[in-house]
């Protein structure tokens, strides 16, 4: 085993820069892994952009890039490269990258954990995120009972995808635990529903609806990028298909009248809150999904509240454990991947050649207007 490998670094804001960096220890309850594939998430733009920084000292202060280079990569898949535990070195598996009480081997569990709430954990630290090492590397120790192998077929690669689908099953399952007016069932069923933004996020938003939980009422997307409308139509959204200023007119002509009982913003686009109370009905439900908000006042909340919207907010993938003692939502995530539940290979437009190449992603393919999703694939 070598004792240095190359990990690519983020050492300023929009700077990275590929250098040899020492092998991680693997300390008790730790695996040692080789990144395979490694998706590059909205979130990770933010970070590249120093539009976040959520690596912060004990005062919560952000830690800047110059004094702690950051090694972004949350979406991860990889092989084992030493045995340990139930895992054999050459095992295929995903990775948890979020580090909660049980990761960390505390206790008791905090209150979080406890509850089945573990990416709010007390104690939390996440892998590509908070200041630890994420997958941008070309090894990674993680937490063993982080570690999910992937024991049935499916194509290399799209295992890192079972990260951005775990915080879609996170955030749709606390919308249905939401006390709301309206619901998937009862005497107030949903019966429109509108995404904001078909990226990665909400066209998996779209396929859970269709094939998860066989919603049979009307999706509509906004999304004005007509590169993306095929895969919209292909999941059975449909798109709206006016300019962004008529949009409201628009949805209201085809919910007649009425607007939407639920609306999921994967868009984290700020103005897009002037539009929201023209888009739904009164007391339906908003889901906030997508980060940023930059360009808005907080006036455009206004409206939001006479109209008795419900609001949930999510982040991330919080879940249990299942009977194996490996985090249920990621499980899940890749279950629905391997039996071919969610199709992920059509969502991602531009692979990457090792840690070389993937700047690509970052300072230029990410204005493209046929970007998607990016993968990073290591080649040997």
């Amino acid at each position: 085993m070598p004792e240095t490998m190359r990990a690519l670094l983020l050492t300023a804001k929009e700077t990275l820069q590929l250098g040899e960096i020492p092998l991680p220890t693997v300390r008790p309850g730790q695996l040692l892994v080789r990144p395979r594939a490694i998706g590059v998430c909205g979130t990770d733009f933010h970070i590249y952009l120093g539009q976040a920084n959520y690596h912060s000292d004990a005062q919560g202060r952000p830690i800047p890039f110059e004094q702690s280079p950051q090694i972004l990569g949350h979406e991860i898949e990889a092989v084992v490269a030493e045995a340990a535990g139930e895992f054999r070195a050459g095992d295929r598996v995903i990775v948890d990258q979020g580090w909660n009480c049980r990761s960390q081997n505390r206790t008791p569990v905090c209150d979080y954990c406890a509850t089945g709430d573990s990416h709010q954990c007390e104690y939390y630290l996440e892998q590509g995120i908070t200041g630890l090492p994420g997958g941008l590397s070309e090894y990674l120790a993680v937490p063993l009972c982080n570690a999910i192998a992937i024991a049935q077929p499916l194509a290399p690669g799209l295992g890192a995808l079972a990260e951005t689908l775990a915080c879609v099953l996170h955030s749709s399952r606390r919308m249905e635990a939401a006390s709301a007016r309206y619901a998937w069932h009862g005497d107030r069923p949903i019966r429109s529903v509108l995404i904001c933004g078909a990226g990665p996020t909400g066209l998996l938003f779209l396929q859970y609806l269709r094939r998860v939980l066989g919603f049979q009422g009307q999706v509509l997307v906004a999304e004005p990028n007509p590169a993306k409308h095929e895969l919209i139509h292909r999941w059975q959204g449909r798109v709206l298909t006016t300019s962004p200023e008529a949009w409201v007119a628009e949805v209201r002509q085809l919910t007649q009248g009425r607007g939407v009982e639920y609306l999921i913003d994967c868009a984290g686009y700020g103005p897009l809150y002037r539009d929201v109370p023209g888009f739904m009905c009164k007391q339906g439900t908003l889901l906030l999904f997508g980060h940023g908000h930059d360009h808005a006042s907080l006036g455009l909340l206004n409206p939001i509240q006479f109209k008795e919207i419900y609001i949930v907010s999510s982040a991330g993938a919080s879940g249990g454990w299942n009977a194996q003692g490996k985090p249920e939502v990621y499980a899940q995530a890749l279950q629905w991947l391997c039996q071919g539940v969610i199709e992920a290979e059509p969502l991602i437009t531009h692979r990457y050649a090792g840690l070389s190449q993937v700047t690509a992603a970052f300072t230029t393919d990410r204005f493209r207007t046929d970007y998607i999703k990016g993968l990073m694939v290591m080649e040997n």
